[in-house]
């Protein structure tokens, strides 16, 4: 073994001002629901529960009873959610048509939040609550429509980019931001992005936008609070434990470095886990993939029936699973449920997730085995919740790295039944080495740091686009809005500042925007005049309007050309930068390879551990309507939801240049991902329900357009199609709505075309 031995110098070190203590949580006397004074608002509450509970007792006069911007920041499963409805009411008791926006930073938790909303507010209170789609003109009409409008980051940013042309993003009078925390997080630039242009449009208007900010609790909510306009009065920060349900925390270590091998030693102590601590109440089990729910799932009976009590997890009789199980196609998942055991992961239909999670909830199935992924999406809760190794396969670096410390908070968050439980237990089962780590992290409130300072390109951008930041003056004068401004005087070290004087702060605050408008500059995106102004230009004002990242326009730009066909636009929209998040899991280059012998555009050299080559195989996949596996066809869809704006932004670059040929290609290929075909492919493909037997029974009658079925008789088409009465509407009322174009043209002054 070698050691050296380096000195380290700790003269310019500036630590981290101390943090205050916690919100204490008050010994109230719990608020009746009948404290909401009015009817049709207790109404909602009433046949769920009598009080509210602490927390939301302490905050409802600040929520409720004025008009404040509020920072609650407490554990998952505290009841926040509640605390963001005291402020939906109080905006509909002072205007009935008010416009309420809800962030929050995860699709599968709108999705949850919409349908809850949807009951409460639209059905009951006939408030409109919709959920935005990612489609610029679909989500203009629907936020023209909305009460209540439900959003990820992303999806509001492409809307309120353009604020001062949409008044309708300026008409908005909350805006509650739920899971603040997540500013931390990967995604947390956007998160910041957006909430500080609402405070910046609402000082532009001189008119109020409430915020609202829904937390874990957190070590530096004072600058969270200050950042999004909170009082001290306004800002709640309770500690982890204050919780409705007490936990009880079990962390157990495992000096196993290999992370299959470790598993394997944890099947058992599950076992003995719910045994000791919840042998007869719901348990959840959270493992890291997919593949290990469904090994857990059968690890958890086999141990079971060698203690010779095979159905001691099921409580109900078998005959009454009958109808739930015919509803799923998956042969081990409807065994392990007999048995009182289900088992949940991205594979699963939408409908079989509502199935296994409906035998949960109802107490049918004990034990529940979920992976890593879905703790953000699922809405069940149980007395024990197990979390099962705390590593996952990180296909980016082809290595297991930690769960994120905001993903294990939100698994501990489902041991929480406040109506059923004195307390909740959660036992975490993780390498011996993190063990100490876990006992810091959840127990104490965790600080948050932004990362705004390493991706601010494309936010630049679209404020240079929307004449926001028209020199660099005022692109320092942005960054003064943002919670990295906060924090950079709060611990400069972390952000690469050498003191806090305003010398200093001015320094690295112009050195950021320097760096940031010299790429932009680089990528042709916008020009700089007199080394002071800025304006956009084509490219730049092409990413904005699509909101795809700069360094993916400058791709396109660079590599598409006069001659490019559908097969160069289906490799270089697979290079977009948009793409290079997309999973590569464990052995999954196998499945890959296969399906690059399927594809008609075979690659040239495909790594098939690269996300790009993986982009470019499944989109190829989805024209040729291949099938796929569950995660295969999830990765399909997130690679759908970009690419249309990627093509469509191809086509303006194409256009810009004067390359007609190019551009009908990129208009072409944008209608074959949304029909899900190819153009070489026979037209009948778009009608519902026709498979290929369908199309050549067709075709060798002489049927091959829309319209050639629209003119055959009732009888004649029945016989030929040969599909049930319902299809048969189906088909019919596509072909009803089939556009028929007649165009006529004639030129004029032929001898001036050149």
């Amino acid at each position: 073994a070698c050691e050296t031995q380096l000195p380290v110098s700790f003269r310019h070190l500036i630590l981290p001002e101390k943090y205050p203590p916690p919100t204490e949580l008050l010994d109230l006397q719990p608020l009746p629901v009948s404290a909401l004074r009015n009817s049709a608002f207790e109404g909602l509450y009433q046949d769920k529960f009598p009080f509210f509970n602490p927390i939301q007792t302490q905050v409802f006069n600040t929520v409720y009873n004025s008009d404040d911007n509020v920072f609650v920041g407490a554990p998952t499963g505290s009841g926040k959610t509640i605390c963001a409805e005291f402020a939906i009411l109080r905006m509909l008791l002072q205007n009935s048509e008010g416009r309420c926006v809800y962030i929050t930073p995860m699709e599968a938790l709108a999705e949850q939040v919409f349908m809850d909303w949807y009951e409460k507010f639209q059905e009951r209170l006939n408030k409109k609550v919709v959920l935005l789609t990612g489609e610029t003109s679909t989500d203009l009409k629907l936020l023209g429509k909305g009460n209540i409008i439900i959003s990820t980051p992303e999806k509001w940013d492409i809307l309120s980019r353009r604020w001062k042309q949409r008044k309708n993003v300026q008409n908005v009078n909350l805006f509650i931001v739920d899971e603040v925390h997540l500013i931390g997080g990967e995604n947390g630039p956007v998160l910041e992005v957006i909430c500080s242009r609402m405070r910046y449009i609402s000082s532009q208007i001189e008119r109020p936008i409430r915020i609202v900010a829904l937390s874990s609790s957190l070590s530096n909510a004072k600058d969270v609070a200050h950042w999004l306009g909170c009082s001290a009065t306004a800002t709640f920060n309770f500690h982890p434990n204050v919780r409705p349900v007490p936990l009880e925390l079990h962390i157990q270590g495992f000096n196993i470095s290999h992370t299959q091998t470790r598993l394997l030693s944890m099947a058992k102590p599950v076992y003995h886990a719910i045994m000791k601590h919840s042998p007869k109440k719901p348990v959840l089990v959270f493992v890291p993939s997919r593949k290990q729910t469904r090994l857990t799932a059968i690890n958890i009976l086999t141990t079971c029936a060698s203690d010779v009590q095979r159905h001691r997890f099921l409580h109900c009789a078998e005959k009454d699973l009958v109808p739930y199980l015919e509803k799923l196609s998956d042969p081990t998942l409807k065994e392990t449920l007999v048995n009182g055991v289900g088992y949940l992961h991205e594979g699963l239909t939408a409908m079989e997730r509502r199935v296994v999670e409906q035998l949960f909830s109802s107490g049918a199935v004990q034990v529940m085995v979920a992976s890593r992924s879905l703790c953000w999406g699922m809405n069940i809760s149980a007395h024990l919740v197990i979390i099962m190794d705390t590593q996952y396969y990180n296909g980016k670096i082809h290595a297991y790295v930690d769960y994120p410390i905001y993903d294990v908070l939100q698994m501990v968050g489902h041991a929480n039944r406040p109506l059923q439980d004195d307390e909740g237990r959660c036992v975490i089962m993780c390498q011996g080495s993190k063990k100490d780590f876990f006992k810091k992290f959840l127990y104490e409130p965790l600080p948050v740091e932004s990362h705004l300072d390493h991706c601010m390109h494309d936010h630049f951008n679209a404020e240079i686009v929307t004449k926001t930041i028209e020199n660099k003056q005022d692109a320092v004068d942005y960054l003064t809005w943002t919670f990295l401004y906060r924090r950079m005087t709060q611990n400069p070290n972390y952000y690469n500042l050498q003191g806090v004087s305003h010398r200093h702060l001015s320094d690295h605050l112009s050195e950021l925007v320097e760096q940031t408008l010299s790429d932009l500059e680089q990528s042709k995106c916008i020009s700089i005049e007199d080394e002071m102004d800025v304006a956009p230009l084509n490219l730049g004002m092409i990413a904005a309007y699509y909101y795809i990242n700069y360094t993916t326009i400058e791709l396109f730009s660079m590599s598409l050309n006069a001659k490019t066909k559908v097969r160069g636009l289906l490799e270089i929209i697979s290079n977009a930068a948009e793409y290079e998040n997309i999973p590569i899991r464990h052995h999954e280059d196998n499945l890959l390879r296969q399906l690059s012998q399927k594809v008609p555009h075979k690659l040239t050299n495909p790594k098939f551990n690269d996300p790009h080559v993986k982009t470019n195989l499944l989109l190829q996949a989805h024209l040729s309507r291949m099938q796929l596996s569950a995660e295969l066809q999830s990765d399909t869809e997130e690679i759908l939801s970009k690419a249309i704006r990627l093509i469509q932004a191809c086509v303006d670059v194409l256009s810009s240049n004067g390359w007609l040929s190019p551009a009908l290609a990129a208009m072409e290929l944008a209608q074959m991902v949304t029909q899900a075909m190819w153009s070489k492919d026979s037209y009948l493909k778009q009608l519902p329900h026709f498979t290929s037997e369908h199309i050549k029974r067709c075709t060798d009658k002489g049927v091959e357009s829309v319209f050639d079925i629209m003119e055959m008789e009732d009888e004649e088409r029945t016989a030929l199609l040969q599909l049930p009465e319902a299809q048969i509407a189906d088909v019919a009322r596509f072909c009803n709505r089939y556009p028929n174009i007649e165009l006529s043209y004639e030129v004029g002054d032929r001898d001036s075309i050149r």
